[in-house]
């Protein structure tokens, strides 16, 4: 992915919510993280949604989600 992907990426999870499941409409990024890991360790779905709950869990694992939460805004 080049830089240009990862920005878009990153853009687009900031606005992204959960569209099923039990935080249904809540943005990706304010996911708990006990929720987050769940998937990790369960298996994420395939596709878009998928690569994002990874890329949240990795951003939760570094304490980088506050950067993502400043670009919603």
């Amino acid at each position: 992915m080049d830089i240009n992907a990862s920005k878009l990426f990153l853009l687009k999870l900031a606005k992204t919510k959960m569209p099923y499941g039990k935080y249904k409409g809540k943005f990706m990024i304010d996911l708990p993280e006990h929720y987050v890991v769940w998937y990790k360790n369960k298996g994420v779905p395939k596709g878009q949604i998928g690569e994002m709950l990874l890329a949240v869990y990795e951003l939760k694992l570094n304490g980088l989600e506050p950067l993502v939460r400043k670009l919603n805004t």
